[in-house]
């Protein structure tokens, strides 16, 4: 037979009782969780955060934005705490508080606008708690989103509901119905896509945008929509043909992400299209690489190569860019005897030049020593004596180049004349003597 314990415990007195509570909560986590929940849910928070409230509007922008603060600082306690109580109509009331005071003040600082934001976000939370009558609440979301503030819908799609979400539905047809371009229809306009995207109906929601004027950043949500739907080929497909004529910077990005989603058994390579695509309208080490990545995955790389390099040369006739990327990527494949003819015919930056001399002095002195004089005019030519060190520097390696391919009288007839040509930049020739080279005679004058 099981005692009642409800008679004794009566009669132990308050401090002893929350002892044993107390200790029970903290061997068992459900009866703690219950209690705090209970705790948190007092009906003085409520109260004080309706007094609050009535006193916030007596305040300045400050004082205000302080009160509502802490108004919602319980809110987001109680929620966080899983309370029972229905929050739902505070919240309605703070967020509506505060769109009256946005009205009435210069928000400047926007310090009651971030106020609003999260407390539209708490209201979300508490109506998915406790859904109010769904068709109120909808039309409370229509007048404040036809008022001019946007709302995220999917916040509220939990307690909107069937009914709820149709209610909405109905009054952005009729808006939409009418076409008439004001503020009204864009705002059904975005409601329409917002309720395609809470619906999951992928068909609908890429119809609506693909209706607008063609931008990038529509074209990457319709690739993110199929691709969210597992439809991975249409995404590449689609953003293939977005891409063809666009030029944005952030088209790299992009490729890269669908480039590396998984085709469905049986499709054509997109991936490889798309890679080939960015290639030709960038053609960089970058799209080279990744090019390659993609055909050697589908054993097309020998071919695409053959094609890439080709495309590389047209377009470094003329193209100094160009042409550095294609010694890079020469560079990359380990193939340095091409990238100095590449070089030697299309031109390219003088610090590429310099590097595939570097990696050709050993064995072809001779051909490297035009790039180095090169170099010693332009460090000259900043008139720093950083610079004049540096080119002190590369007189002494055109020296040693010159010895080891026996053309030493070469050397001094150069730095003969280019003596003459400075001979009034005197840092420059304390950098040369410091350097341990002779420095010739220079006429007087």
């Amino acid at each position: 037979m099981t005692t009642d314990l409800r008679p004794y415990l009566r009669s132990l007195d308050r401090e002893t009782l929350a002892e044993l509570v107390h200790q029970q909560a903290e061997r068992d986590p459900e009866l703690r969780q219950a209690l705090e929940a209970r705790a948190m849910a007092a009906p003085g928070d409520l109260a004080e955060a309706h007094r609050l409230l009535d006193a916030a509007v007596t305040g300045g922008n400050f004082e205000y934005a302080t009160k509502v603060g802490s108004v919602l600082d319980t809110l987001q306690r109680l929620l966080d705490a899983g309370s029972r109580a229905d929050l739902a109509p505070l919240a309605r009331r703070t967020v509506d508080d505060i769109i009256a005071m946005l009205e009435q003040v210069d928000d400047a600082s926007g310090v009651v606008a971030d106020e609003l934001d999260r407390g539209i976000e708490l209201y979300a939370r508490a109506c998915a708690a406790h859904p109010p009558n769904p068709e109120e609440l909808a039309n409370w979301i229509l007048a404040v989103e036809f008022d001019g503030l946007e709302i995220d819908l999917a916040e509220f799609a939990k307690a909107l509901g069937d009914k709820g979400i149709q209610r909405v539905k109905s009054t952005v047809d009729k808006v939409l119905a009418k076409g008439e371009e004001d503020v009204r229809y864009r705002t059904a306009s975005r409601l329409q896509e917002e309720l395609a995207e809470i619906s999951g109906d992928v068909d609908a929601l890429v119809a609506i945008l693909s209706a607008k004027p063609p931008r990038l950043d529509i074209s990457l949500k319709i690739v993110r929509v199929l691709r969210g739907a597992g439809r991975h080929s249409e995404a590449i497909a689609h953003a293939a043909r977005a891409f063809a004529h666009d030029k944005g910077p952030a088209r790299a990005p992009v490729v890269d992400e669908l480039a590396e989603t998984p085709q469905d058994e049986g499709q054509p390579d997109e991936a490889l299209t798309l890679r080939h695509a960015e290639f030709e309208r960038t053609p960089t080490l970058e799209s080279y690489s990744a090019l390659k990545e993609a055909a050697t995955e589908s054993g097309q790389w020998p071919a695409q190569r053959k094609v890439a390099l080709a495309l590389l040369r047209e377009r470094a006739d003329g193209d100094v860019a160009v042409a550095d990327e294609l010694v890079r990527i020469l560079l990359s494949e380990d193939r340095p005897d091409e990238a100095w003819r590449v070089s030697t015919r299309y031109g390219g930056s003088l610090e590429l030049r310099l590097q595939l001399a570097e990696l050709r002095e050993a064995d072809h002195p001779v051909e490297v020593i035009p790039v180095y004089k090169i170099h010693v005019d332009e460090l000259i030519a900043h008139k720093d004596p950083l610079c004049y060190r540096e080119a002190a520097k590369q007189l002494r390696k055109l020296r040693t180049l010159h010895k080891r391919a026996d053309v030493a009288e070469e050397f001094s007839s150069y730095l003969a004349e280019l003596v003459e040509t400075h001979k009034r930049k005197t840092r420059l020739l304390a950098e040369v003597r410091a350097a341990r080279i002779a420095i010739p005679k220079v006429a007087k004058g």
